[in-house]
């Protein structure tokens, strides 16, 4: 999995109050906390490489004394984290989240210092295990089988500069790429190593790539026009197999990934019988219930995906790569004029009732 690190255990614990002063009713300093910050270009590798020991402890209140009865508050720590960032507990429940450069996460509260309360004695800060998740943020997801030609789109239509090459799995960790245009807006795309069957139960590291699907805004599925096959021994898929069979994966992995706005890029349109190919694709596409017999029961899903557009593209030799940037900036701000106009009418909303 390389130099990439989506998630991380680290151990975090309040700093202990200070001790009272019981003869002049003195209060000891209260001890530190521990803070999660959202920060950019920070990554979990960065954590690690910088503490190895990944024990973060804040600092212990001042005790109280005839010069300060009320001791000094103890030294917070603070943790830089990248964005995108989910807490969970030891148990893998959520705590908290972490998306916009500077949001702040308490991880350990600090003890409180010796007090009347506390017959004098200081208490000991929260402690805890907790585990940073990343999910990358990103506009677009690329998904699709192994090979289809993802890392090689993912060059052509960005300034990324992926690992490529004929064989199954060539990406084994998550690119991400920006799409520049002409008028400076940037877009960005990740590119999510190739689903097998199987995924949604963990084959193949399934659920450590299917996870940073929930966070990209749209998807873009990529299919192979031959097909695709796996190796020798697994069954060749027809390209209307490959896109029922991802749309199965991401339905079984979380059935709301289905509701995220799709494209459709229809790769290796170079190849010999290629436009044939298409127009029989084409067909299937319209009416899908028709061809759902040709499959396995288990393999067909429940809903199918709309996709918003349908592109043909050849990396090989650059034709609608070009339609193709068009088409993804038009879904991305449909969308998020869609949202926009939510908003706006949320608003109006809550102003009218307030009156």
């Amino acid at each position: 999995y390389g130099n990439f690190i989506d998630d991380l255990r680290l151990y975090v614990r309040g700093g202990t109050g200070g001790m009272g002063y019981p003869r002049l009713g003195g209060e000891g300093g209260r001890g530190g906390d521990v803070w999660f910050v959202a920060q950019e270009r920070t990554t979990l590798k960065s954590i690690r490489d910088r503490y190895p020991q990944k024990r973060f402890v804040a600092g212990t209140g001042a005790n109280s004394s005839v010069k300060a009865l009320k001791g000094e508050r103890g030294k917070d720590c603070e943790i830089h984290v990248p964005l995108g960032i989910s807490v969970l507990c030891d148990d893998g429940k959520e705590i908290g989240e972490l998306n916009a450069a500077g949001e702040r996460f308490l991880a350990a509260r600090g003890g409180l210092g010796g007090s009347l309360a506390t017959n004098f004695m200081p208490c000991k800060g929260q402690r805890r295990i907790v585990h940073l998740d990343l999910k990358l943020i990103a506009d677009v997801g690329l998904v699709g089988f192994p090979n289809a030609g993802k890392s090689s789109l993912l060059s052509k239509i960005s300034h990324a500069k992926p690992e490529i090459a004929n064989y199954a799995f060539t990406t084994i960790q998550p690119e991400l790429g920006k799409i520049m245009y002409a008028d400076y807006k940037q877009i960005s795309v990740a590119d999510l190593p190739g689903l097998i069957e199987g995924a949604h139960a963990n084959k193949g590291m399934g659920h450590k790539f299917l996870k940073h699907v929930e966070r990209t805004k749209q998807l873009l599925l990529v299919v192979d026009i031959s097909g695709f096959q796996l190796s020798i021994k697994t069954q060749f898929r027809t390209a209307l197999e490959t896109i029922l069979l991802l749309t199965k994966e991401l339905e079984l992995y979380k059935e709301e990934l289905l509701k995220k706005p799709a494209l459709l890029a229809i790769n290796k349109m170079d190849l010999p019988c290629a436009k044939d190919n298409l127009n029989e694709l084409m067909k299937q596409l319209e009416n899908p219930q028709d061809f759902l017999h040709l499959l396995q029961e288990e393999m067909i899903p429940a809903n199918t995906l709309e996709f918003k557009d349908i592109i043909p593209v050849s990396t090989y030799t650059g034709e609608g790569i070009e339609e193709l940037k068009a088409r993804i900036r038009k879904s991305i701000d449909e969308e998020a004029e869609q949202e926009n106009e939510e908003y706006r009418k949320k608003k109006l909303l809550l102003l009218q009732t307030s009156e």
